[in-house]
This record gives structure tokens, sequence and C-alpha cells, in this order.
């Protein structure tokens, strides 16, 4: 990035106004970054995100397999998704699930060595709770239609 432009873009305040949640984690999964559109998506202000693990937004149920990539991302400094948006469970503070889309970024020092990760997560619950509802009406269409079938087709042969 050139040094005009690092001099004529205030970071923080880009960082501190996007609409999308911004959460940057150290090499070990703490917690060194959080917006104000993370505050809003999860719930938890910045002085209770920051100084925690990512734990704190991640199921129960997925946390054996996301520290698995993540300290194969911080080992190998390459993450498999590149660019890639990323669509996972999630927790609020409140305890409800969430469905987060995002993409990450590795942060890397001098010696180009990862020290952690930049995620941009944006809530995608209603996308997939609509999705999802979607589906489950298709599913009853179809077997509606199913059903119907030999009915309809009986009762269109004449006797």
């Amino acid at each position: 990035m050139g040094t005009a432009l690092s001099q004529s873009v205030d970071f923080a305040q880009l960082v501190a106004r996007a609409g999308d949640g911004i959460v940057v984690s150290d090499a070990q999964g703490i917690i060194t970054v959080w917006n104000q559109a993370a505050q809003r998506i999860f719930g938890f202000s910045e002085a209770e995100a920051l100084g925690q693990s990512l734990d704190l937004i991640t199921p129960e149920r997925q946390r054996e397999r996301h520290w698995a990539g993540y300290e194969k991302t911080m080992r190998t400094g390459q993450t498999r998704y590149g660019a890639d948006v990323l669509r996972v469970p999630a927790l609020h503070k409140d305890g409800r699930p969430l469905s987060i889309a995002f993409t990450v970024g590795l942060m890397v020092d001098a010696a180009n060595t990862v020290t952690g990760i930049t995620a941009v997560i944006r809530d995608d619950t209603q996308r997939w709770t609509e999705d999802r509802q979607m589906r489950r009406r298709l599913a009853e269409l179809e077997a509606e239609a199913a059903q119907a079938k030999p009915k309809d087709l009986g009762a269109s042969v004449p006797s």
C-alpha cells in the first residue's frame, strides 16, 4: 500500500465506521480489534470482546474444527479459503445462534510471519433462515405433488 494512501486515510476511523464487523485476532486467537459493527452483530461491547478468545463467538460444537484450521493457518501462513466468503454458525452475547458470512485476511509482520487474522463479517442469519424456510416449503410442495399425481391421473381417465 502506498505511503500517500496511508497518509490520506484514517484507518482507525475506517475500521470504526465500517458497516461490516471487523474483528482482528492475534496468533493465539485473542481478539485485538473489535469495531462497532461487530458489537451490533454479536452484542458484545469492545471492552467485553478485546482480550477474549474467539471462543466468545464460536459455538461449542464448532470449536475443535475452528481451532484446528486456525492453528494450521498460523503454522503454514496460508488459509485454504483465500478470498472466498465463508458462512458459519456463530453466537450472540444473549446465546442465540447466528449465521455469519465473512472473508479473512492474514496479518503479517515485517518478516512476513503471520501474526493474526482479520475477518470482515456480516450477519447472514436472516438470509439463512429464509433459505431454510424456502427449502422446507419446497419439500412440502414436492411431497404434496407426489401424492396428488396418482389421484389426478386416475380421475382424468374416462370410465
